[in-house]
């Protein structure tokens, strides 16, 4: 299985991503913002690859699986830039992190693998797997004392499209998240661009 081994907070500066969208509340240096300010002008094409760099980063996303779910999106109705992002919120992984019950995607992903979560009553340790609406996402029983501490701590405010039940640390998808959820800058219109050529 490949991994992603770039350092966080420079592939951060680099893509202009604040770390705080990625669960890490560390702040880039005043030194390196000011670098970036010196770069030459991009052309059409740096900015969409950007575009999709940054989308592959955030959701921890390798190529082969960025194209796979683009294929996806291209196939639903509507706009494809939108499918894209619905898609890549609807991972189960992500779908963690919007609980706060991780603090980043990556150890939500590893919660997964490690068989904390359940996802309608049975054990899942794929961390890809796309959630629809009415899914419901559970704790281990064993798992659920540690999870009510790493919940307090974390304090996330949950998208509209989740509910969260605190007590039984139970979650439903209610409805499929649009647009306006995405708490982070992105033009899935130049990614589409680059995938159209």
């Amino acid at each position: 299985m490949a991994i992603s081994r770039t350092p966080v907070f420079k592939r951060c500066n680099y893509l202009g991503i604040d770390p705080l969208v990625l669960g890490y509340s560390h702040k880039p240096s005043i030194r390196r913002t000011k670098t970036t300010n010196r770069r030459r002008k991009q052309s059409v094409y740096a900015r969409q690859l950007i575009e999709k760099q940054k989308l592959r980063f955030i959701y921890g996303v390798l190529e082969k699986q960025f194209r796979l779910i683009y294929a996806r999106a291209e196939k639903i109705d509507g706009i494809t830039g939108e499918n894209l992002l619905t898609l890549l919120e609807l991972r189960f992984d992500n779908t963690i992190f919007r609980l706060g019950l991780s603090t980043t995607r990556k150890e939500g992903r590893q919660l997964i693998n490690h068989g904390h979560l359940m996802l309608n009553g049975k054990r899942v340790g794929i961390p890809s797997v796309t959630l629809k609406v009415g899914d419901v996402i559970s704790v281990q029983e064993k798992s659920k004392q540690a999870f009510r501490l790493r919940k307090l701590a974390q304090n996330r405010k949950i998208p509209a499209w989740l509910e969260f039940d605190e007590e039984k640390l139970e979650a439903k998808v209610v409805t499929l998240p649009v647009r306006s959820d995405i708490d982070y800058d992105v033009t899935e219109s130049a990614v589409v661009e680059l995938y159209s050529k």
